[in-house]
């Protein structure tokens, strides 16, 4: 019967109807299909252990019901008399009946949660303290984001997540890896009756056995610590939003919101996360139309961090920035024909021991020419971290200029493309290896409107930019542009400060990066960058207008 139904599937059909007939029972489709499940089974099993055997291993199968926990014991005792570790767990078992909820049965919903959570239970208890290198699951897409007809197989898979999730706490040493597949194609029980054409019309993308039978073996090799992995490609409906807000009370939050770069809370979905949009007009923000490419406004970085510290505050408006990390400013956010556009922020928050810590995307949306759906870009990112506490203050000494040779503002932004609002610097020199950068003593206003104050302090970033980029001007010829930065934060306010404010910038730990800091006249620290990294800007750059800064710089 296992050749013949793997040469011949179909063939085999008719004799089954026969055999069922034979035995005094009534034939149905549905009796032929459960034979042919069974077969299925074995016929796996059994090109499993050929698989083993051809890549010269030895394979030992043991047939039993996981819901037996003596049988599970006793088979585990016998690995345990050979071996003095076990590598790897697989539990893949599964058994799927839908039915709404209402209708099913309590004994049918007992069966199938049982097969997996209660079957997991006693392969984890057989066990004991076995040393064992990983566990994995098969979990579904079912239990990661529910399905109608599905609760007890949902249910029993977010369970076996969590079980798995729990390992790092309850055997260190075991990584516990859990897979949440969406329906297999051509192989399976998704892949009889109705089920395929249901998928189709749900939008959801069937699983082709090439791409997912690897994938136990690239999350065992290359998945790092473990966890939880959703396998498939489209999910449809299943990412579908419960609620259009997400369920944040966006009357409450509205009173809030309104800031420069947190003009309009869409919501707070469960994959997008909190959703803000703001329309920007060129023509009206400073830091737009003063800070222009090739005669085209773009967002500054600095603006981008901006964005993203109001945001991660506006839910956690009694917590302090620590930190803002991993900064990314991936691709220019540019304002086409000076036409105004909308920026969107997602921040993803989650807890990180006492900390909460937000997960930040800035993005953009055109439409266009001869396109039906507008595109959308992923322009800067970064992780912003909340804490009960302010940061402590650090000081440093003023960095003199003395009778040491600088450039000023007039040489700087004969190279620079800036306007007025973002002419950040006055004058530049050297200082123990490092250049500093000295802050105007008045500048305009660099948003509107003017008395609306900022969280993330952009100017003084956009200082410490500018003059990071002055170093690389007057030593090498390089017109560096932003493009990442490791960690920024922020020990005081400009409010608070004393006299002038200077940035002091210079090599930082890595190759190619720079660490720079904000200092007021008393020498306290305002600001803390680290590890920020540029990208080159390739313009032709004439001598002439080099030499100062050169002089100033060397």
């Amino acid at each position: 019967d296992l050749r013949r139904f793997a040469e011949d599937r179909e063939s085999l059909k008719p004799e089954l109807f026969q055999r069922i007939k034979a035995s005094g029972e009534r034939p149905t489709p549905a009796k032929v299909e459960r034979l042919l499940a069974g077969l299925e089974r074995q016929q796996a099993a059994l090109a499993a252990i050929q698989a083993v055997e051809r890549a010269g291993g030895r394979a030992v199968y043991h047939h039993l019901d996981l819901l037996d926990g003596p049988a599970v014991a006793e088979v585990v005792e016998r690995l345990r008399e050979q071996h003095d570790r076990i590598d790897v767990v697989l539990h893949a078992a599964g058994l799927e009946i839908s039915h709404m909820l209402p209708d099913k049965e309590p004994a049918e919903f007992a069966h199938v949660f049982d097969v997996k959570a209660e079957g997991f239970f006693h392969l984890l208890r057989a066990l004991g303290e076995t040393p064992l290198g990983a566990v994995v699951v098969f979990s579904s897409i079912a239990g990661r984001f529910g399905n109608a007809g599905q609760t007890d197989y949902a249910a029993a898979n977010d369970l076996l997540c969590k079980l798995c999730s729990s390992l790092r706490n309850r055997r260190a040493g075991t990584r516990g890896i859990a897979i949440d597949w969406t329906a297999w194609g051509e192989i399976g029980m998704a892949t009889r009756g109705s089920i395929p054409q249901m998928m189709e019309a749900a939008g959801i993308d069937m699983l082709p056995p090439e791409i997912g039978i690897p994938v136990v073996r690239q999350e065992l090799t290359a998945g790092g610590s473990g966890g939880e992995v959703v396998i498939g490609q489209r999910l449809g409906g299943l990412l579908d939003e419960w609620h259009d807000s997400g369920g944040l009370h966006l009357e409450s939050i509205a009173d809030r919101a309104g800031g420069l770069l947190s003009g309009k809370v869409r919501g707070m979905g469960l994959y997008s996360g909190l959703t803000i949009e703001t329309e920007l007009v060129p023509a009206e923000q400073p830091f737009l139309h003063d800070h222009q490419i090739d005669g085209t406004p773009v967002l500054p970085g600095a603006m981008g961090v901006e964005a993203f510290v109001e945001a991660a505050q506006l839910l956690y408006p009694d917590l302090h920035v620590a930190a803002v990390e991993d900064v990314r400013f991936q691709t220019p956010f540019k304002f086409y024909r000076h036409e105004p556009r909308t920026v969107t922020v997602h921040a993803q928050f989650r807890l990180e021991g006492e900390e909460v810590v937000a997960d930040c995307r800035l993005l953009g949306s055109r439409l266009l020419p001869k396109q039906a759906l507008p595109v959308v870009t992923e322009h800067f990112a970064a992780r912003v971290r909340l804490a009960r506490e302010a940061a402590s203050p650090e000081k440093l000494p003023w960095p003199e200029k003395g009778d040491r040779p600088s450039v000023g503002a007039d040489d700087i932004y004969r190279i620079y493309f800036h306007g007025p609002a973002y002419q950040v610097l006055e004058r530049a020199w050297t200082v123990d290896g490092a250049a500093a950068g000295l802050l105007p003593s008045s500048l305009p206003a660099g948003h509107a409107p003017a008395e609306m104050e900022t969280a993330a302090t952009p100017r003084l970033l956009e200082l410490c930019f500018q003059t990071a980029g002055i170093w690389e001007l007057g030593r090498g010829g390089r017109y560096g542009l932003p493009a990442a930065i490791d960690r920024v934060s922020w020990l005081g306010s400009p409010n608070d400060s004393s006299g002038r404010l200077c940035a002091v910038v210079g090599p930082g730990g890595e190759p190619e990066t720079f660490d720079a800091r904000v200092i007021d006249e008393s020498g306290t620290v305002l600001v803390v960058i680290q590890g920020y990294r540029t990208i080159e800007l390739p313009v032709p750059l004439a001598e002439e207008q080099l030499a100062p800064l050169r002089a100033a710089m060397t």
